[in-house]
């Protein structure tokens, strides 16, 4: 139905908004350090509280998309982060900066826990949707980089808050009308619900994601977040122009998005351990190649090495998606983000205490024993009721 592709569409944009706001101090920064006259290690931990309410905030969040509304949350996501960023771009002191971020990843909290959700129900082959969404994801970092570059180089930093936080705002009240024609339905209180059957199962289910996702957190944000300083250290020819730096960032991180849709539709078709081994497995070599490169070879690394990051994305949400019940889903959706997203603030001052203390190299040996980590986490705990196809049923349901 028409209806159900404008709504798809609006959760699409949703996910692609959340990371394209929490990306631009990314590349901001390294322009930024000049006016307000820091160093980069100095300047970048401002964007840490951000991330910190980046994941605190999904619990809450999921919490009242299922006490109150899964349209509402979502319209109260577009405009308040779009706020948020116009006062980041309206800052005038580091800590004026840090608030504005510190809203802008509290806005961003919304999404995961309340988005995700939304694109799984009612579907029988989620690894596709949970792709495509996941694309539209990433292509967040793309955006903000070419926006932030395009702004740096020809306005000014404050413009790359700005106008993406007035085109958030704008979808926001377009969501709204939407959601009040009647397209997209009021969220159900969620009915009690018993005890989950085959309790040490879940636990073990519970055990793999969070593992997983503590690793995984680590080494998503430390990429994302360190690819642009490390494009302007490492490739000289691309340190002329913050455009050039950000549009280079952005091919890549276009490019290896649409290894979620790959994966999306091998978790489908496959045995979900088998791809999940070798998406993380290969991080664990690649990691530790891009150690010294420079040049044209550190951008072919770096290219393998996000495909491969960005593959997993779908793969744990999948997990979640099949072994709980429509009920519980939100909140565990909101549990998973808080431990990943909370986990994945450590990455911004190891980013800057790596950076100061001799490079990146030390941060990519971090990065492959994360990637150790979540082989290892495989291995012993992912089985295959793990992997079911259908969803775990709710005594009672």
């Amino acid at each position: 139905m028409l209806r159900d592709r404008v709504a798809f569409l609006f959760l699409n944009l949703g996910h692609l908004y959340d990371h394209m706001f929490m990306a631009l101090y990314s590349l901001v920064v390294v322009v930024m350090v000049k006016e307000f006259n820091m160093t980069y290690a100095e300047m970048l931990p401002l964007a840490t509280p951000g991330f910190i309410a980046f994941g605190a905030g999904a619990l809450p969040a999921g919490w009242l998309a299922d006490r109150w509304s899964r349209p509402g949350m979502l319209t109260v996501f577009f405009i308040g982060i779009g706020a948020a960023a116009i006062l980041t771009g309206l800052a005038s002191t580091p800590l004026q900066i840090g608030l504005g971020l510190f809203g802008i990843g509290l806005f961003a909290s919304i999404y995961h826990p309340v988005g995700i959700p939304m694109v799984v129900e009612g579907r029988d082959k989620i690894g596709r949707a949970l792709g495509v969404n996941g694309v539209f994801g990433n292509l967040g970092f793309s955006v903000a980089f070419v926006v932030a570059g395009a702004m740096l180089d020809y306005v000014n930093w404050q413009a790359a808050f700005i106008v993406p936080g007035a085109v958030s705002i704008a979808t926001g009240l377009a969501y709204m009308a939407f959601a009040k024609r009647g397209a997209v339905s009021r969220t159900e209180k969620p009915k009690p619900v018993g005890e989950l059957p085959d309790r040490r199962g879940m636990i073990r289910v519970l055990a793999l994601i969070a593992l997983t996702t503590s690793f995984g957190g680590v080494i998503f944000h430390a990429t994302t977040v360190s690819l642009p300083k490390v494009f302007d250290e490492r490739v000289p020819e691309l340190s002329v122009s913050a455009l050039g730096i950000g549009s280079t960032a952005a091919l890549i991180f276009l490019l290896a998005a649409f290894a979620q849709i790959v994966v999306g539709g091998m978790i489908d078709r496959y045995r979900m351990k088998t791809v999940y081994l070798i998406v993380a497995g290969f991080q664990i070599p690649l990691f530790l190649i891009a150690l010294s490169l420079t040049g044209m070879p550190l951008l072919v690394i770096s290219l393998c090495f996000m495909l491969l990051v960005f593959g997993v994305i779908p793969i744990n949400d999948a997990i979640v998606a099949r072994n709980t019940t429509p009920a519980v889903r939100g909140r565990v959706y909101a549990m998973k983000y808080v431990l990943s997203l909370t986990v994945g603030a450590v990455a911004v001052p190891l980013v800057a205490f790596m950076h100061g203390t001799g490079g990146f190299s030390g941060m990519y040996v971090v990065l492959s024993f994360c990637a150790a980590g979540i082989v290892a986490t495989i291995l012993f705990l992912m089985h295959e009721r793990v992997t079911a196809s259908q969803p775990v049923a709710a005594a009672g349901d």
